[in-house]
Parts: structure tokens; sequence; C-alpha cells
């Protein structure tokens, strides 16, 4: 390791041998943030074959002897328009907080984005994007401190007792000319499809890639069996064009930590083409429904507060509560 000379700590990129205290740092936040984030070893270790993701030049760890108390990663976009928002992920152990790590987190990342930027958009304007929970007071003053601005909300939505939202769920038949479909590896193309149409005037939203839809896919977390596509009915046991998705993921942390199966929902959209009909909210209650009736016992998912497609008040109608609110803040980088 090489010693930081303003500080006693040690600093380094992640390693992948790093991920059982790069874990035990997680808990730590966790249980004082109260997030009810429980990455696995296993997902972070996929972290390491994102193919935006650079472990060794873009990413710092912090460690006082062999415990790791602080870290940040980023990952790219896949396009840039206007500009660049490089995501980053950190957090410091609370029993080190206080002690300027966290800045000096942010202060690296300012100085390891630009080359990485460069190499994918050169000669167009970077920005830094992270985030931080509505009343974490000490991450917005250290935001707006060095040069963040608020610039979108997001909520955390959480059925609580799948199985009783699952029962109440309003009727929410097959709209007249379409089809449910499982996802299955032959209709990957087609979800990939659906998610680039449905998310392109989302705020802050790139297009997917498939080298970044295939890392997504073939995750550990992502669960085919409760994943569906919506296409239009092409007659005589045919499928037409995909109009609609619903994609999820179940985190074996967070059962182990809770003792509950939580269904995430990654993804839901609708092309276009398919908008205005209902086949969203149809294609999520059933996705509920087959959940409820399989063991989840819970389900939570992302959202923008400011959804332009009004997505929110879907997710309520469907038994989803708001648990929690982000706010994104972002800085742009001179160059």
């Amino acid at each position: 390791m090489t010693a930081d000379g303003a500080t006693e700590f040690a600093w380094r990129p992640i390693e992948n041998g790093d991920v059982v205290a790069w874990r035990r740092l997680l808990e730590a936040i966790e249980a004082v943030e109260q997030e009810d984030e429980h990455p696995s070893e296993e997902d972070l270790r996929e972290r390491f074959a994102d193919p935006y993701v650079d472990m060794a030049r873009g990413s710092m760890s912090v460690w006082d002897g062999a415990r790791m108390v602080g870290y940040h990663w980023m990952k790219a976009r896949t396009a840039a328009e206007p500009f660049h928002d490089f995501w980053q992920v950190g957090g410091v152990d609370p029993e080190y907080r206080g002690r300027g790590i966290g800045a000096r987190l942010l202060g690296w990342a300012e100085q390891a984005a630009p080359p990485l930027h460069d190499e994918r958009f050169p000669g167009v304007p970077l920005a830094l994007m992270d985030g931080c929970a509505v009343g974490s007071e000490a991450s917005k003053t250290l935001f707006r401190q060095l040069g963040y601005e608020q610039v979108r909300r997001y909520h955390t939505m959480v059925v609580a007792d799948l199985a009783t939202a699952a029962a109440e769920l309003p009727e929410s038949p097959v709209p007249n000319g379409v089809v449910f479909l499982p996802f299955a590896p032959e209709r990957s193309a087609h979800a990939l499809r659906v998610n680039n149409d449905a998310f392109r005037d989302h705020f802050g939203s790139a297009p997917q890639t498939t080298e970044g839809w295939a890392h997504f896919v073939g995750g550990v977390a992502f669960r085919a069996d409760h994943s569906f596509i919506a296409y239009a009915d092409g007659g005589d046991g045919a499928v037409g064009e995909p109009l609609a998705i619903v994609l999820s993921e179940e985190f074996d942390g967070h059962r182990q930590a809770t003792g509950k199966r939580d269904l995430y929902i990654a993804l839901v959209g609708t092309a276009r083409a398919g908008r205005k009909r209902g086949i969203a909210s149809a294609l999520l209650a059933h996705t509920l429904r087959r959940a409820a009736a399989e063991g989840f016992e819970t389900s939570t998912l992302g959202v923008d507060a400011d959804s332009p497609t009004g997505a929110v008040g879907l997710y309520e109608r469907l038994g989803y509560r708001p648990a929690q609110t982000y706010v994104a803040q972002r800085k742009i980088i001179a160059r």
C-alpha cells in the first residue's frame, strides 16, 4: 500500500481480493444509514466485470491497517449529451467520519475521472454525479461545499407485504392484442430494444449497449423467471413488436440480512408504440402476483420522483409506497 502523506491511512484502488473487507465496511455503513442495502460478495465482484467500470483506475479504498474505512468507485455512461454524467458511489465508515476522508475521496475522483472520460468522450464536457438521502445533512453540506448542485430526486418504493398487496391488486387483464412472455436469452435483444426506446426521454438516461446489457442480464442477481416482455400479438401463436418489459433481480445479501425474499424490480419500461394502453401496469401486476405465489415477501424499486410517464402514481396504485428519497448531486468539472 501507498501511505497518504496527509493522514495515517493507506489509499489504493479496490482489488478483487478486498471484497470481504469491502462488504464489512458496507455493513457498518448500513447499520447507521438504514438504507436497506445488503450487497453480497458476489454482487461486489461483479463490479470488476462491468464494461463501464475501471476498478484499477476508477476506484479508491482507504485503509486503517487491515480495515477498509472508506471507498469510492465510478461508472461511465454510454453516451454524453450534452455532457458525460460520470456516476460515482462511495462511503465512509461511521466510526471514521469527520476526519476528511469523504472530501478527500471526492477530490480524488475529480482527478481520476478526466482521463477515463477523455478515452470515451474526448472534447465533451464532464460532470460528476453522486447522491445522498434526504435528511443526510452532513452529506448535503459536503456536496454543497465542494460545488455540487442538487439536480433530481429519486424514490425507493417498497411493497412491505407482497402477499396482501398481490391479493388486493386491481384487475389488470392482459390488454387486447398483447401477449406476455417470460424473459429468455433469445428474447434479450427485444428487451434491450424496449429499454432503449422507453427511457430515451428520461432525465439522465443513456442507451444501454449490448455489452452493458449482457453484463446486467448475466448478473448473479438477475431473475429471468421473474422477468417478462409484452409483445404485440401476431396471431396464430406468433408475436409481433416488443412493447414493454418488467425485469427483476433478487439479492441474496438482502435475504441473508433480513430473512425475507425481496423482488427488486430493476426495470419497467414501455416502448412508444405501447404507451397509454395499460401494458406496463398489467405486466408489473402479473409479475407481482407470480412473485407472491412463489414466496417473495416484499418488492422494491427505484423511480424518478419527477418521471415524465407518471411512474410514481402507477407504482402507488400497485401497492408501492415511498420508503426513502435520494437527491442526485452534480458537479460540472471545468476543463
